[in-house]
């Protein structure tokens, strides 16, 4: 059976989320699940495939990302290594696209590795596990960018068919 090395960085759980929607079409693949907040010491050259997705927060992907390519960027780059987006810019169709996305273009700029697929997720706006100084720049982020601002209630943008689709591509089943 293959193996498949999935790792994410998450901030309030939407990539994690994201990546449990994926394990359905993960069939046929002896799949591994690991944190990258966590200490990581894997030998990427013993999966067959390697996901890795992070999130977006306040315009930066965590340095725990930057931390593991850069330890990893030749392993990486000899691996059939593939990397997701989540942010909220991507609830506008546009900036899905990873070609149009600035975080992704930001991200290739800054790190050494090129992955083979590319994806881009939109994520979650969870007004109830903020506090009250996060409420307030997210807030002011959403405004500036034509998003919600109304903190009654938590949404969640993410393209569940799209999701499905990337992690299909990404084992060949499409």
């Amino acid at each position: 059976m293959e193996k498949l090395l999935v790792l994410y960085s998450s901030r309030n759980g939407q990539t994690r989320k994201i990546i449990e929607a994926m394990q359905d079409e993960f069939s046929g693949y002896d799949v591994e699940v690991a944190d990258l907040h966590g200490p990581i010491r894997k030998n990427l050259s013993k999966y067959d495939k390697v996901l890795i997705g992070a999130s977006v927060r306040y315009g930066h992907f965590h340095r725990d990302l930057y931390t593991f390519i850069n330890v990893h960027s030749e392993q990486l780059a000899a691996a059939d290594a593939s990397f997701f987006c989540v942010c909220l810019t991507a609830r506008k169709p546009e900036k899905a696209d990873p070609g149009n996305n600035a975080y992704i273009k930001k991200f290739l700029t800054k790190s050494p590795w090129r992955p083979r697929t590319i994806g881009v997720f939109a994520g979650a706006l969870k007004y109830s596990e903020y506090n009250w100084w996060q409420t307030r720049l997210i807030q002011m982020i959403m405004k500036m960018t034509g998003g919600s601002t109304d903190t009654s209630r938590d949404l969640e943008f993410t393209d569940w068919d799209k999701v499905r689709d990337f992690a299909r591509r990404l084992t060949g089943k499409r």
